[in-house]
Formats: C-alpha cells, sequence, structure tokens
C-alpha cells in the first residue's frame, strides 16, 4: 500500500546518448519497482521495436508546438533537430497515484529541470570512458558518421555536467545489473529522507 503521508519524489535520470538509460530504466520495470515512468514526446522518427506511448508519444512537429504554446511540458529542447519533451500529464498521473516519478532527460532537460524543481534527485548515467561509449554507439547502428561525430562532441561536453547531479552511476557493458541495483538504492535511500508534501512544480520551461 502507497504511504500517502510521504511525498512523491522526482527522479531525474540523464546521460550521454547511447550510455543505455532506456535499457536501465527497463531494467528497473522488469523488476518490478514501483514507479511512474514518465514517457517523453518527441518529434523524431520512430526507430523498429519502438512502440508509441510506451517508448515515447511519437508526434508532429506541429503537435509539438502545441504543446509548448500550451505550457503542456514539464521541460524540452531540441536535440539534433528534433523536439524532446516531458508532458507535465506524466507528473499529474504520478501525483494522482500517490508513486515515485522518473523521467529520462538529456543533460538540457536535467538542467532545466533543477532550475524549477531543485528538490529532484539527479542521476547521471555515464560509461565507463568515452571510447566506450563511442562503440556503443557504433554498434547501436542508428547515426550516420556525421552524426556519430556530433554525438561524441556532446557526450565530451555533457561528461562536464556530471557535477550539477546529485549521483552518478557508471555503466559498464557487462554490468548493466550492478547499475540497476545502484539506481534502486538510491531511490531507497532517498525515500527514507523524505518528509510529507507533494511535488511541485514552480513555472514554466522551454528552450531551443
Amino acid at each position: 500500500m502507497t504511504d500517502l503521508s510521504v511525498k512523491p519524489l522526482l527522479f531525474v535520470l540523464s546521460g550521454p546518448s547511447g550510455v543505455g538509460k532506456d535499457a536501465v530504466l527497463g531494467g528497473i520495470k522488469k523488476r518490478g519497482y514501483p514507479l511512474h515512468y514518465a514517457v517523453t514526446a518527441t518529434t523524431r522518427p520512430r526507430r523498429k521495436k519502438e512502440t508509441d506511448g510506451v517508448d515515447y508519444h511519437f508526434v508532429s512537429r506541429a503537435e509539438f508546438e502545441k504543446m509548448i504554446a500550451k505550457g503542456e511540458l514539464l521541460e524540452w529542447a531540441n536535440v539534433y533537430g528534433n523536439l524532446y519533451g516531458v508532458p507535465k500529464s506524466e507528473l499529474q498521473q504520478a501525483m494522482d497515484k500517490g508513486k515515485d516519478l522518473i523521467v529520462k532527460v538529456d543533460i538540457q532537460g536535467a538542467a532545466t529541470i533543477k532550475k524549477t524543481m531543485p528538490q529532484a534527485v539527479f542521476i547521471f548515467l555515464a560509461p565507463p570512458s568515452l571510447e566506450d561509449l563511442e562503440r556503443r554507439l557504433k554498434q547501436r547502428k542508428t547515426e550516420s558518421g556525421i552524426d556519430l561525430e556530433l554525438r561524441m562532441k556532446a557526450a565530451e561536453e555533457e561528461m562536464k555536467s556530471s557535477s550539477m547531479f546529485d549521483y552518478v552511476v557508471v555503466n559498464h557493458r557487462d554490468g548493466i545489473e550492478q547499475a540497476i541495483s545502484q539506481i534502486e538504492s538510491i531511490i531507497a535511500a532517498e525515500k527514507r529522507k523524505a518528509k510529507p508534501g507533494t511535488i511541485e512544480v514552480r513555472g514554466d520551461s522551454g528552450k531551443t
């Protein structure tokens, strides 16, 4: 049973592209951890094996821009020409259920949420090295040579932003179960520190 005297917490998971954020979240889900998993809206094309409403809310650019205009997004960003954002409705769903919410965002998104919701818990998922990250991106085979170069340059800068996060978890190539366990331990530790109250959002956010 959910303890309504303890406020739902917002956990923000971020890290460079290709570090394994989706895989880690999927692993936490499979373990049945009682969280509300926010589904991000995006204008990027759906990849094979991705399901609308599960992996992302796939929307047109016009639909996304309407969401921005109506202030319906907790945060949003233009990433490599595609728009990504977390609908505020995901936050409301978590609050209605009395569940903790975990959102997966890029570094820009994490910085924006930190400005409006500094009480959130920020977790940086890092690769063991940039060389390892490059190998993962090449194996994924979803980026062209130019895109790969751009993502690696971005990753170098993003790694420098890890200091703004509350926790850094290294996702080793064969150590995803360890990364999942570490994040679950972080969630449990933060829950023990939680005080009665509710999640609060201060103001709207947006960037280009």
